[in-house]
């Protein structure tokens, strides 16, 4: 089951190799870190119906850090809410596919987010609405470490634990780097556990390329309180000369890069 795992995750990073080599434009580093929290949901988590997206007892997942949704896109591609040929159009006009996730144009889709930091409050309302109208589906919200710098994340984190909003999880895709440098560079983040602690959330650490470590953690026992979930990712992880490296925070891969880049994550 592990190795089924890591040979599907090296698929889905070449897909996103593939989508934004073809469209010249993107974000590599941060679609890249957070293949396996995408992937822990998807395979072990959450209930979803690709036939029918807007089936009302499914659970939901916002992508509030946006900028990574080729990620998204080659999941829901595989999980068969479009065809898998769609992924050529990405960024095209038109396409189902653009550069943010939107909920208008993507079956599988939703929130449309990009706007850092707007994402978590959406996931908030989501769960919120879910527990007034005593709905059975849970909310998962995935976010980077640059929102983590935006006020919006802290007003959806005390409102979070003061409706006791327990179908709520929120995974950060800590890999340490933003688009202007390391976050320590540009604005640190201290002890993000301890905050969301000190906020009222149930917190814990984990691997974030360890799809089972990423899974028991959601999966563990609730005592009424949302959950943090600290996954300790690389950015560009699958790409050597991209990992930990901030400059492939949203650049483009030339012939070269792109074809080495593949020799690495042959399936």
């Amino acid at each position: 089951m592990e190795q089924k795992l890591e040979k599907k995750a090296r698929q889905y990073r070449r897909d996103i190799l593939d989508m934004l080599y073809e469209c010249q434009s993107g974000h590599p580093g941060g679609s890249l870190s957070c293949v396996e929290i995408l992937q822990a949901l998807y395979e072990n988590v959450m209930k979803y119906d690709p036939k029918n997206p807007h089936w009302e007892a499914r659970d939901r997942m916002v992508l509030s850090k946006g900028h990574a949704c080729p990620t998204l896109y080659a999941i829901l591609a595989d999980k068969g809410f479009f065809p898998k040929e769609e992924l050529k159009t990405l960024r095209q006009l038109g396409s189902i596919l653009q550069g943010h996730p939107d909920m208008k144009k993507t079956p599988g889709v939703d929130a449309s987010t990009g706007s850092l930091g707007q994402g978590a409050s959406w996931a908030l309302g989501y769960a919120l609405a879910g527990k007034r109208a005593e709905k059975p589906f849970n909310v998962y919200c995935v976010t980077g470490d640059g929102e983590s710098q935006e006020g919006m994340i802290w007003e959806s984190a005390m409102a979070a634990a003061h409706y006791h909003l327990d179908n709520l999880t929120v995974l950060l895709d800590h890999n340490g780097l933003q688009i202007d440098g390391s976050n320590d560079q540009v604005m640190g983040l201290g002890n993000i556990c301890a905050k969301y602690e000190a906020f009222g959330w149930e917190v814990c650490s984990v691997d974030g390329h360890d799809v089972a470590a990423i899974t028991a953690a959601i999966q563990a026992p609730r005592c009424g309180k949302p959950r943090f979930i600290c996954c300790n990712t690389v950015k560009g992880k699958g790409v050597s000369f991209m990992e930990n490296q901030v400059g492939w925070h949203g650049k483009p891969m030339n012939q070269e890069q792109y074809e080495a880049a593949c020799r690495e994550l042959e399936v």
